[in-house]
């Protein structure tokens, strides 16, 4: 069946995406799927229970547009402790369907056609197409290879009239890296005196390991007033297929989100929100990093004397491996031969750049049970 008008394409050039793709072809090929970024293992018991007993206590219908009370009082709590931030439950945070709505709403609430959106690649595949979809311009610059830093000065290069927003990720997906407090410091010199927004990406905030530390745009005044910082129970407490999150910002902003918030979703799964509220009464709850730090090791150890070479990844649950030493194809090659021939799938580090950059890195799951992870090295092990 075929719409028989003329179809004018807002996005004329995004297709499948390769998470997707991956997926689909480790399905195909019964192949150890390390490709896309979600646990092969349940969530808290606790959690799951409490979810069930909000339904039988008759829980079921809308939620509060800007979320279950109770819910938003506790991030606010978390958040203070954290990163020594006050916000105000009631008007500067809204729970959202994930954090790529959010990610989505902010944008629609804040941007119009002419603007610039600076974000850093390699990036999350969906940044650029919602820049692009609200009528903005992307503006890309590259982290530097191979430990994934920002290049202070091209940013306050690229700067121009013209930018709106930029746009953060910190833990960074796909790369691992972990921006520290210097860099906060630095992106505050560069908005200092300028009307630009930050759109805060911070779904991994948990998941960081080494000794280093989450520092939240929130925690510094002079960015947290200027900035929409977006958040991921899914990430955090692995049950990514709930699809709940979480934005901050201040009050002006968080009006307008909102106003958008309201129309493209209204609300939120009622019962995951109640059970969540219960569920986080408990504060070590958020405390998910020495869980995922012991997966990080345990993949990392379980490859060890491989042909591959491990890149420092210090926060998120993924790892990256350059393969240098084993072949010169092309990165997406490589990982399609991978899937196909050996049975494990992986994601090219390269589709994540607006202009393919193939460093010859493939990026790895490692938030999965240990079955899982012994299958995957195997076969790295015996290439």
């Amino acid at each position: 069946m075929q719409y028989p008008g003329r179809l004018h394409s807002k996005l004329p050039q995004v297709g499948t995406t390769i998470f997707t793709e991956m997926s689909a072809l480790a399905a195909e090929h019964g192949a150890v799927n390390l490709s896309q970024g979600f646990p092969d293992f349940d969530p808290d018991p606790a959690l799951i229970e409490a979810t069930q007993r909000a339904m039988r206590d008759g829980h079921n219908q809308y939620a509060p547009m800007a979320g279950w009370l109770p819910l938003r009082e506790r991030i606010a709590e978390q958040v203070a402790k954290r990163h020594g931030c006050e916000v105000n439950p009631e008007s500067e945070i809204t729970i959202t369907a994930g954090a790529t709505q959010a990610l989505c709403t902010a944008m629609a609430a804040t941007l119009t056609e002419g603007d610039e959106v600076i974000i850093f690649t390699p990036a999350y595949d969906a940044y650029a197409p919602l820049i692009e979809l609200f009528g903005a311009t992307p503006v890309y610059i590259k982290l530097q290879y191979p430990d994934y830093h920002i290049d202070w000065d091209q940013l306050a290069r690229m700067v121009s009239h013209k930018t709106k927003m930029i746009l953060l990720n910190n833990p960074h997906n796909p790369t691992g890296a972990v921006f520290s407090e210097e860099d906060l410091i630095q992106l505050e010199k560069v908005v200092s005196g300028s009307n630009i927004l930050i759109l805060s990406d911070e779904v991994y905030e948990h998941i960081i390991f080494d000794g280093r530390k989450h520092h939240s745009l929130l925690s510094r005044p002079a960015l947290a007033e200027r900035t929409l910082a977006v958040f991921s129970f899914g990430k955090t407490f692995h049950m990514t297929g709930w699809k709940i999150g979480y934005a901050i910002a201040p009050e002006n902003l968080m009006k307008e989100f909102r106003k958008v918030h309201q129309f493209n979703v209204f609300s939120v799964h009622r019962p995951s929100q109640v059970a969540l509220a219960e569920f986080l009464q408990d504060d070590s709850h958020w405390d998910v990093g020495s869980m995922y730090a012991a997966k990080r090791d345990e993949f990392l150890s379980l490859i060890e004397g491989s042909r591959f070479t491990i890149l420092p990844t210090h926060g998120s649950y993924f790892v990256l491996l350059n393969y240098d030493g084993i072949t010169e194809e092309k990165d997406v090659d490589f990982a399609r031969r991978l899937t196909i021939e050996h049975k494990l799938a992986s994601i090219p580090v390269s589709v994540f750049y607006n202009v393919p950059t193939d460093h010859k890195v493939l990026r790895f799951c490692f938030a999965k049970n240990s079955e899982t992870l012994q299958k995957g090295a195997e076969i790295i092990k015996s290439l």
